[in-house]
């Protein structure tokens, strides 16, 4: 079901600026029982992009009653929040005064995803690199075009998901998910200010170390410093963590401090 400003449609205006753009942006939220996961979080995350993109936000008590009748009343399920510009004529001049459009659906979970988050997913590398874009950098706005080629990339490969370098060969994250990895009883995560996106379940995992007194490093790393990473792990927030167990022909172990990590976050 797929409600827009609350009501039950099936389509959206052409002139939406999203579709015409990509203005806007969106989060896909896990759902347990009913219950939005992380809710606070997430809105955050859209209020920041909203707040770069200069889109005013949507009343979130209202977004939130949205979701509630569409909620896929089962263990596990997910939220789809999209918030565009609203309508808006030729050009690309914003009109400030333009109320946003919320668009809200739920959908099944992935059952495959709990194949990932027990026995660990296989990366490639793709060939294809993202660009650097400061302005945008980190924020989950509705043109995905970069992870749209690169995604198609990892399965034409054979694989589900694939790590992502950008323009400098540093490793940013994979086509769907941040990327972590210990080495030497450390934790590593690349910076995003670039490029990639922030998940949410990376900043989960930031302060679940944080609150451990645990120093995560987050800089610019070559593949060679992931491919020498004691364990890898992958989040986002529909999969929670899944641990790496193979990069192209290098194998990792599935190790104990990826396991503890997915018993704090209790997705699983």
């Amino acid at each position: 079901m797929i409600l827009i400003d609350g009501m039950p449609v099936s389509s959206i205006p052409a002139d939406d600026r999203s579709f015409q753009y990509g203005d806007g942006c969106f989060s896909t939220i896990l759902t347990i029982d009913g219950q939005m996961q992380y809710w606070h979080y997430h809105q955050q995350r859209m209020e920041d992009c909203l707040d770069r993109l200069q889109i005013p936000y949507p009343d979130w008590d209202e977004v939130a009653q949205w979701i509630s009748q569409i909620v896929v009343m089962a263990p596990k399920g997910g939220i789809k929040i999209h918030i565009s510009r609203g309508s808006g004529g030729r050009g690309y001049t914003p009109n400030a005064k333009r109320s946003p459009r919320v668009t809200v659906q739920s959908f099944d979970y992935p059952k495959h995803y709990d194949v990932f988050t027990s026995s660990g997913v296989q990366l490639g590398v793709c060939q294809q690199r993202l660009g650097h874009n400061p302005l945008l950098a980190g924020h989950k706005h509705n043109n995905r075009l970069e992870q749209v080629l690169l995604k198609a990339e990892a399965e034409t490969s054979g694989y589900a998901d694939a790590v992502a370098l950008d323009l400098h060969d540093q490793v940013i994250e994979t086509t769907m998910a941040n990327l972590f990895w210990f080495r030497d009883n450390r934790l590593y995560t690349p910076d995003l200010t670039l490029a990639g996106v922030a998940g949410v379940m990376r900043r989960v995992v930031l302060d679940i170390m944080t609150q451990q007194g645990v120093t995560v490093h987050v800089s610019h790393f070559s593949l060679d410093d992931l491919l020498g990473a004691d364990e890898i792990f992958i989040t986002n927030s529909i999969l929670g963590i899944a641990p790496v167990v193979q990069i192209q022909s290098t194998c990792f172990v599935l190790g104990e401090r990826v396991r503890d990590l997915q018993k704090r976050v209790n997705l699983c």
